[in-house]
């Protein structure tokens, strides 16, 4: 990777001037908003009596792009930070540089050289630079006017422009090879700076896509960038990372950058032909083959990967299409879970639950205590359970899971007065529902599973009323 390596310190203006720096589709959508802008100017103007201020580092992928001839620039890291630089070095050129108002243009002949150097790259990369998502263009659309505000002011002088363009710097990191930047990235990122675990993920899966599969990175993360942040940490820590840890009797507290692990799994086009990867091999082969036949103009089917949540992940395209798989379909569930219209049944993934099972899905939703931090656990505990079972099982015999399910989850609750997340994690793996659904055969080895009665003595939760019901009307209190 070193020989591939160009690493330099250099201005803002040298940059932006740049040729042929292009955000690749793959990229996530620019999320910056006017309160990032807005803590940019604010430490620029407190630092603009330095020589120089650091911004950061911008990793770029360079390669020959056939198509048109010509070496391209991707930007694999720090497209934030460049789009906004971008958008500012633009606002003074349309508000101070073309302006024929006398207060606002600029009397530096050196400062009026720079920014007319920059009219033809940044114009030039705006005019090309395509952007697919709706969170891009709205907050381009609302820094560019906060810049063009912020550079019209007074006390932003020529000072602060010299600064910007001359004296603030970003260290740059060229590299030739897609994986070695991504690879990069993940590292540079790993080793200090606050990204997310899913963001690691990300870097991870992407450098991951065959060559051949290259031009589908776009089509593949696009279902990924149309989420936010907060969604893709909720399906990891309290989702897909509990269940994949606790079917295997593992802990499974809290998600952070040391278990991403979990979600990296085999190459298909790098692992040997083991025996043990044949499976999926197969399968992914073969649901590529049928979805690219001919006949599906006709017939309009299409096949989905047959993902399941213990499986060993599928690096490049499939981590993202299980990613998406299980977020479509966990969301789904969650929300029919909340179902608030008592006159209608509750319906998840398209079935009718039973009487009984409604019941508690709508007492679990309203209860006085529900909100509380320990019966939050609880909840994502039950959840989970129910995830899993579906995951197996589908919709077979859901209703008599989920009364099942109820009673391991809710058991734990009412025997406890304080439930803190030790003690969520410790019921899932001493009582562990997980891998008896993982074992099954049949829905009945895990509708079977006996399950012991609460003593009242037993009970040390409070405000609980609406649970202790459903506990003596399904006869487990006693």
């Amino acid at each position: 990777m070193k020989e591939q390596l160009n690493k330099e310190i250099i201005s803002v203006s040298k940059l932006l001037k740049m040729s042929n720096l292009t955000i690749p589709l793959y990229q996530r959508p620019y999320k910056w908003t006017q309160a990032n802008l807005a803590d940019l100017l604010s430490d620029l103007k407190v630092y603009r009596d330095r020589s120089a201020y650091r911004l950061g580092s911008v990793v770029f992928h360079q390669h020959f792009d056939s198509e048109n001839n010509q070496d391209k620039l991707d930007i694999v890291d720090g497209q934030q930070r460049t789009l906004t630089l971008m958008l500012l070095v633009k606002a003074l050129i349309d508000e101070r540089l073309n302006t024929k108002d006398s207060g606002a243009e600029i009397k530096r002949q050196d400062l009026k050289a720079t920014l007319s150097s920059l009219v033809d790259p940044v114009g030039d990369f705006l005019q090309r630079q395509r952007f697919n998502s709706d969170i891009s263009h709205r907050n381009l659309h609302q820094n560019f006017m906060a810049a063009k505000r912020a550079v019209t002011r007074s006390d932003y002088t020529e000072t602060d422009i010299e600064f910007l363009l001359n004296r603030c710097e970003v260290v740059t990191f060229v590299l030739n090879d897609v994986s070695e930047a991504f690879q990069f990235f993940d590292s540079q990122n790993a080793r200090g700076r606050d990204l997310s675990p899913h963001d690691l993920l990300k870097a991870f899966h992407l450098r991951e896509f065959s060559v051949a599969e290259d031009h589908l990175k776009a089509q593949s993360v696009s279902h990924w960038e149309s989420l936010e942040s907060k969604q893709l940490e909720q399906l990891f820590a309290n989702y897909l990372f509990r269940i994949r840890n606790w079917a295997q009797g593992k802990s499974a507290q809290y998600f952070g950058k040391t278990q991403v692990g979990l979600f990296k799994g085999v190459n298909l086009e790098q692992v040997g032909l083991y025996p043990y990867v044949e499976p999926l091999r197969i399968s992914h082969h073969f649901v590529d083959e049928y979805n690219g036949q001919y006949q599906r103009n006709i017939d309009h089917q299409h096949m989905s990967f047959p993902f399941h949540l213990e499986q060993m992940v599928v690096n490049g395209r499939r981590f993202f299409e299980m990613t998406s798989h299980y977020q479509q379909q966990i969301a789904e569930i969650v929300s029919a879970e909340h179902d608030g219209n008592p006159s209608q049944p509750i319906r998840i993934l398209g079935n009718d639950l039973e009487p009984l099972a409604c019941n508690i899905l709508r007492t679990l939703n309203t209860y006085s205590s529900r909100t509380r931090t320990g019966d939050g656990y609880i909840r994502t505990l039950f959840d989970c359970a129910v995830i899993f079972y579906l995951d197996k099982f589908g919709a077979h015999q859901l209703s008599q899971a989920i009364e099942k399910l109820f009673i391991w989850a809710y058991g734990c609750r009412l025997e406890m007065q304080v439930v803190q997340i030790e003690r969520m994690d410790k019921h899932a793996r001493t009582n562990n529902v997980f891998e008896l659904i993982k074992q099954a055969v049949q829905p009945s080895d895990v509708l079977n599973w006996p399950l012991k009665t609460i003593k009242a003595s037993d009970c040390k939760g409070t405000k609980l009323s609406e649970i202790t019901h459903l506990f003596k009307e399904m006869k487990y209190y006693e």
